[in-house]
């Protein structure tokens, strides 16, 4: 054996090393848990924006496909008194006459139609609102408003919209505080 020559062996991790490690695996995880629940926060938007697209797509078909009533003055036409809000009123009474197989003229059609909206609405966004309204000022500050502006000659439009929350899980309101709808969908000239 060789005098003044020490042999050092090496045991392991030191505890601070083993901490550092612990740290990163921590940051690692928080950021992955973060990154999950963005990513279902956004998945849950989405399918609310679809649903909310698909009812305003069916109501504008349901409009279409039925001109008498859209003909009528703005007062008298059934189609243009919706607006109902999930969580304000109850849920809708059906009407007189339930277009499934009976016969139905214009005007119990158009009051069908608002039944059906309002239960889809209330079945695929619980805490939704739909209007049907003559918007000339959709838009407003690149945000959609739930007040109509619009006379006789304004487009026809069906906004549909849900109590959506930020990211922060603050409510998203807009600067009247209601809650933003989160589509409007021009019908036409109608």
């Amino acid at each position: 054996m060789r005098s003044g020559t020490k042999l050092w062996s090496v045991g392991g991790f030191t505890l601070l090393e083993v901490l550092i490690a612990v740290f990163v695996l921590a940051v690692g995880i928080v950021g992955g848990v973060s990154m999950q629940l963005a990513a279902m926060r956004a998945r849950h938007q989405s399918a609310l924006l679809a649903q909310a697209s698909l009812l305003a797509t069916s109501m504008a078909e349901r409009l279409r496909a039925n001109p008498s009533q859209m003909q009528l003055p703005d007062g008298a036409n059934p189609y243009l008194t919706l607006d109902y809000d999930v969580l304000d009123q109850p849920p809708p009474a059906p009407p007189a006459v339930l277009c499934y197989a009976d016969a139905c003229n214009a005007a119990q059609l158009a009051w069908f139609d608002l039944y059906e909206i309002k239960t889809a609405l209330r079945t695929h966004l619980p805490s939704g609102r739909v209007v049907i309204c003559r918007d000339a000022g959709l838009w407003s500050g690149g945000t959609l408003l739930w007040p109509c502006s619009g006379g006789a000659g304004a487009p026809l439009v069906i906004k549909v919209g849900w109590r959506g929350k930020r990211a922060d899980g603050r409510p998203q309101v807009d600067r009247t505080g209601q809650h933003v709808p989160g589509v409007a969908l021009p019908v036409g000239a109608l």
